[in-house]
């Protein structure tokens, strides 16, 4: 009879060929599966994998490792995944992680700059910009213009830029494509980054990189992050200076004015409405926090 250990690799691989998980998600997986591992005999079968041995194990990282709401979330996530699996290929009747209730999250808004933030006074003409200048406005209007993650344009190539129809098409998580709108700073951004590109020598063809390093290859999400940072700090900005914050704000300013819940969903590439949904309690609260503010009778 197969070991546990054995399954465990199977469903790994399942995930990442046929599901087609990221990377980062089926390593993140495979760790958690393995500190289960290391909690159960070497020899251990399919009938280790119960719900009092998973309960057994949330307990003891939760009160001997001290891990945040967020990392219980993702072990137990994994393990509902493997139990799905599992059962999916008749190896178990029913799920044991089933039952494992998700710890609660407390409730915390997004952060996100203000339209006033990111005004376009803030972003002065620069005379002969240099690439890395350049790089940083084209992020900028990729993440906090069209909603891209920063891993989607790190993996973005010219020929899904649609620069005459003023899209992109966006390959996101579970390789779902989607297409979205590109600002006309974009594309005028973009031009100005060609010029930059040619007089580097770096060769721009249909299926190369947008963000080509000095080899070739695509700018590793570190570098495009700095540039984020780099960009945010520059125009004084005191928050957390991130490419997430950047998309926060793309969809906290869409709905702030006036675009539906569903469109926004869409742009951003979620899979569930629920994801969404936390960007109408940001302006729920801004709008509480102005009432308070103005209102004689608050």
């Amino acid at each position: 009879m197969a070991l546990l250990s054995e399954h465990v690799e199977k469903f790994l691989h399942y995930i990442a060929l046929e599901r087609r998980f990221s990377a980062r998600t089926v390593d993140t997986y495979r760790k958690s599966l393995a500190k289960l591992l290391e909690k159960l005999p070497s020899d251990a079968g399919i009938e280790s994998f119960t719900t009092e041995k998973i309960r057994a194990f949330v307990w003891d990282v939760r009160k001997n490792e001290h891990l945040s709401v967020a990392s219980i979330d993702l072990h137990i996530a994994c393990f509902k995944s493997f139990g799905h699996y599992l059962v999916r290929s008749h190896l178990l009747d029913s799920n044991p992680a089933e039952t494992v209730p998700m710890p609660k999250r407390p409730k915390r808004l997004v952060s996100f700059l203000s339209q006033k933030d990111l005004a376009k006074e803030k972003f002065p003409e620069i005379e002969n910009p240099t690439l890395q200048m350049v790089r940083a406005r084209v992020l900028l209007e990729l993440i906090y213009g069209s909603g891209l993650r920063i891993s989607e344009c790190q993996s973005l190539t010219w020929a899904k830029l649609d620069l005459s129809g003023r899209n992109v098409r966006v390959l996101g998580k579970g390789s779902k494509e989607r297409i979205v709108p590109l600002t006309h700073d974009l594309v005028r951004w973009l031009n100005t980054y060609k010029l930059k590109l040619a007089e580097e020598q770096r060769i721009v063809q249909q299926n190369s990189p947008v963000f080509l390093n000095a080899h070739g290859e695509a700018h590793d999400v570190r570098t495009l992050r700095r540039d984020i940072h780099d960009l945010l700090k520059s125009i004084g900005w005191e928050g957390k200076a991130s490419p997430h914050v950047l998309r926060h704000t793309f969809a906290t300013h869409l709905l702030e004015n006036g675009a539906d819940l569903m469109s926004v969903k869409e742009m951003l590439g979620h899979s569930s409405l629920a994801t969404t949904q936390v960007y109408t309690h940001v302006s729920a609260e801004r709008l509480k926090d102005a009432f308070k503010k103005t209102h004689p009778r608050a």
